[in-house]
């Protein structure tokens, strides 16, 4: 799970690079909003964990972040880069940090569903945090095409696949990531949607 970890933060802090750049954010804000995308969701993981923070404990996942958010930034003042790219970095990390976040989870012998859950803040907080930055309202409280929807039956995939069916990590794992990558960019092809809230007049 090291690497897929390590993917995770990178394609992390790309996407959260991508959406302060789109903001017109200077050389700091794009890498503070990439570093907090990177590694908001663990950070909140691993303190309602009550664990020592993954990227404190190995900073490997801090340099990560910061040459990933740097790199983003100097590629997009000498290349082009469209709005949509934003689209498939958001959620490789999403599906990558789903599968991550339950992993550490299981490690610790927390419930099943609990692990369920820190995927799913894993996968999100991270853009929580990244929206706020932006001045905007988080995309997982909006209607919107299956974001927390997609990591939280990633999650459950890969717990069900590893737990429940005896699977291996390396099948666990694809599966796990296959299933809130799918799901996500179908909700947003398909325009599949969770009901909104709303109160009968």
């Amino acid at each position: 799970m090291y690497w897929a970890g390590i993917a995770a933060v990178a394609v992390s802090a790309v996407s959260g690079t991508l959406e302060a750049g789109a903001r017109r954010m200077d050389i700091v804000g794009v890498t503070v909003v990439g570093l907090a995308t990177a590694l908001g969701g663990g950070t909140a993981r691993d303190l309602l964990l009550s664990r020592p923070i993954f990227w404190v404990v190995d900073p490997s996942y801090l340099y990560t972040a910061f040459l990933g958010a740097l790199v983003t930034f100097f590629v997009a003042r000498a290349v082009y880069l469209p709005a949509r790219l934003f689209v498939i970095p958001d959620a490789i990390g999403l599906a990558l940090f789903t599968v991550v976040g339950a992993q550490v989870a299981l490690d610790m012998r927390v419930p099943w569903f609990v692990a369920v859950m820190m995927g799913v803040v894993t996968a999100t907080f991270g853009g929580v945090v990244r929206d706020i930055f932006c001045n905007m309202i988080p995309l997982v409280f909006l209607p919107g095409y299956l974001y927390a929807a997609a990591s939280f039956f990633g999650a459950v995939a890969y717990i069900v696949v590893q737990e429940v069916l005896g699977g291996g990590h390396v099948a666990a794992g694809w599966i796990g990531m296959g299933t809130a990558f799918g799901l996500r960019l179908l909700g947003m092809y398909l325009k599949v949607m969770l009901p909104a809230f709303r109160n009968r007049e």
